[in-house]
């Protein structure tokens, strides 16, 4: 059964087009490594809610836009090796240029349990 990531981070408006050519960088790589697809979405409709929600998830400050995004790997094991690799290969700099706070970003990785649809 396939294996996802799922990520939730604040970026910049101003970074928007640093921040999906970041992803267009790496994506290439992660596929080598055995990734099948990668979906990154721009908030547009995200709003407060009165308990919990993704703006106070991310600490998002003015000026920026909550971004959710998601990879779907063929196992947990082909995603373990490929963060494992990645983490191997990036360097310093890479780490310093990412175009979004990486202390505010939350993520994990999920089992799927249903799937209908376009992802099955």
């Amino acid at each position: 059964m396939n294996y996802f990531d799922t990520f939730v981070i604040p970026v910049s408006n101003d970074r928007r087009d640093d921040y999906i050519a970041h992803e267009a960088k790496w994506w290439p790589e992660f596929q080598k490594l055995g990734a099948l697809s990668f979906v990154v979405g721009w908030g547009d409709d995200v709003p407060p809610g009165k308990h919990t929600d993704f703006l106070r998830s991310v600490d998002l400050a003015e000026g920026e836009t909550v971004v959710v995004a998601w990879m779907t790997w063929p196992d947990k094991e082909t995603r373990n090796a490929a963060y494992k690799a990645m983490e191997s290969a990036m360097s310093p700099d890479d780490m310093a240029e990412m175009p979004f706070d990486g202390k505010r970003m939350i993520y994990g990785g999920f089992v799927p349990v249903l799937v209908k649809g376009e992802a099955a």
